[in-house]
């Protein structure tokens, strides 16, 4: 299953009780099946509670629109018809699936949001003694692809063309939810802030003493140390990892993270971070990137513009792309 783990962000924010008449106020709560922490910048407290809860209505209204767990959402009516009909969806949703998949072309695959059609045949739980059989590893991916999703721009309805094929929004949803609460609240004057969503952070503005939004990224071979003390600027940050949902055979780590094209698990990297302009990409090739491996997840990085990244790999080294500076602690 194509998901993300635990981050390996440790935001780093100065609150201030008032400051030029401003205040910091964060809030946390679950949604999504997610923690979320939401803060906002405001003239008083009363307004800043008002904004995140406009934020929380905006996270709960996409939910409701994109899990594949509510029988009642459009994505389930999607997957119900896989195979059988194409089905009428809403703007946002088929906007939503078509940028999907042109992130699945851009990683050549690495990303699929099909990637809910795989069968679970491996097992991040302690359970696992041996690795599945090569024959069994193969029929679990039988379904997914993201180029058996057909779209009808003029009808605006989407079709999975294979029985018991499925979509989901797994690596990327929460990065959406994150960029429309943003979008929303600058919308309405929400003059700085930052949208977690479980490690997919975006941010806006500055903090109330004028500098720079911080994040830490920690080392994961020794998780008590960050090696790095980044700003972030109007971008988000996005961090995936496997260093508690992993198994070992053969001297091989396998992260929990696996290939949707092979259905084997990737191996060789601990972490990527991802900076990038929206949640929503940084989310989805965060994942890509771990797939890829960090030779082609840089080459891929590095082509696209206002995008950096950070590879942790399983010996602790430190993998950038070109333009991004460290200044290590």
């Amino acid at each position: 299953m194509m998901k993300k783990a635990g981050s390996f962000l440790m935001l780093l924010i100065l609150f201030a009780v008032e400051v030029n008449a401003q205040q910091t106020l964060k809030r946390t709560l679950k949604l999504m099946g997610s923690r979320f922490d939401i803060t906002v910048v405001a003239k008083d407290s009363t307004a800043a509670n008002s904004d995140i809860n406009m934020a929380v209505a905006e996270i709960t209204r996409i939910e409701k629109r994109i899990s594949s767990w509510d029988p009642n959402s459009e994505t389930s009516l999607v997957n119900t018809n896989a195979g059988i009909k194409p089905v009428k969806v809403s703007q946002e949703l088929f906007d939503l699936i078509k940028r999907a998949i042109g992130i699945s072309k851009l990683t050549d695959g690495a990303f699929d949001i099909t990637y809910a059609s795989m069968d679970k045949i491996w097992k991040f739980d302690g359970s696992m003694t041996r690795m599945p059989a090569e024959e069994d590893i193969k029929s679990s991916v039988s379904k997914v692809g993201y180029q058996n999703i057909i779209l009808n721009e003029a009808e605006h309805t989407v079709f999975l063309k294979l029985p018991g094929m499925k979509i989901g929004f797994g690596a990327i949803g929460k990065g959406y939810a994150a960029d429309r609460a943003k979008d929303l609240l600058q919308s309405k004057g929400v003059i700085a802030g930052i949208i977690n969503a479980s490690g997919d952070m975006n941010t806006w503005g500055k903090q109330v003493n004028g500098e720079d939004w911080k994040v830490a990224i920690t080392n994961p071979m020794d998780k008590n140390k960050a090696f790095a003390l980044l700003p972030i600027k109007n971008e988000a940050v996005v961090t995936s990892g496997d260093y508690e949902k992993f198994v070992e055979f053969n001297g091989t780590r396998y992260a929990h993270i696996i290939n949707p094209r092979t259905g084997y698990p990737a191996t060789g990297i601990i972490s990527v971070t991802v900076f990038a302009p929206k949640a929503e990409l940084a989310d989805a090739l965060a994942t890509s990137v771990f797939v890829m491996g960090k030779e082609v997840g840089l080459n891929r990085i590095n082509q696209l513009p206002k995008v950096e990244c950070i590879i942790i790999d399983v010996e602790g080294n430190i993998h950038t792309s070109d333009h991004i500076e460290i200044a290590t602690k």
